[in-house]
């Protein structure tokens, strides 16, 4: 029983983990990756498509990325979504190739997308502790219930609380990486 609560509170937080490296992946950094239109949505004969799926996205110098739709006739309709994005990048079409240049980040704007990374780290620690109170909460039942003794709810506490700390500490390590990448210039 208390495995099983260790287990699903582990994969929960691997779960949240995972969440936070997608939504910090989306925030946009000097350097350019193809994840940057991960989230971008393209009207294709009729139904909503991600961008992948109707061109390939690729990395072709540092500070630019190039789409090539598979049909000529997906040019607009691509531009007009990483024009409408949340992104504020502003695509050229050069033939069937879109082109999208990532402007260098201001110090401003550095500033406000490390204060933007650290809200999202904060925002994954918190679902880790929830977490964790919900494990907690369950190992306390089973004791009132008296399926398992003082020491197994102690010994379970224990172990609950190093599988949060390990999942904090990697969420401080994601952030610590996206902060560096925030600031090279």
């Amino acid at each position: 029983m208390i495995n099983d609560i260790k287990k699903d509170a582990s994969e929960r937080m691997d779960k949240s983990l995972k969440a936070l490296e997608q939504a910090l992946t989306k925030l946009r950094t000097g350097r350019a990756r193809t994840s940057l239109l991960d989230h971008i949505t393209v009207e294709y004969y009729g139904s909503t498509v991600p961008l992948n799926q109707c061109a390939n996205v690729n990395v072709e110098d540092p500070r630019t990325l190039v789409v090539t739709p598979w049909e000529k006739t997906m040019v607009q309709p691509i531009e007009k979504a990483i024009m409408t994005s949340d992104l504020g990048l502003n695509p050229v079409s050069a033939g069937t190739v879109i082109r999208i240049p990532l402007p260098p980040l201001t110090e401003e704007r550095r500033k406000d997308m490390i204060k933007l990374v650290r809200h999202e780290a904060e925002g994954g620690r918190i679902a880790v502790r929830n977490i964790r109170r919900d494990a907690l909460s369950d190992i306390k039942d089973m004791l009132k219930e008296k399926m398992i003794g003082e020491d197994d709810e102690h010994r379970a506490h224990d172990e609950i609380q190093v599988i949060t700390d390990n999942h904090v500490a990697s969420i401080d390590k994601l952030l610590e990486r996206k902060e560096s990448e925030l600031m090279e210039v």
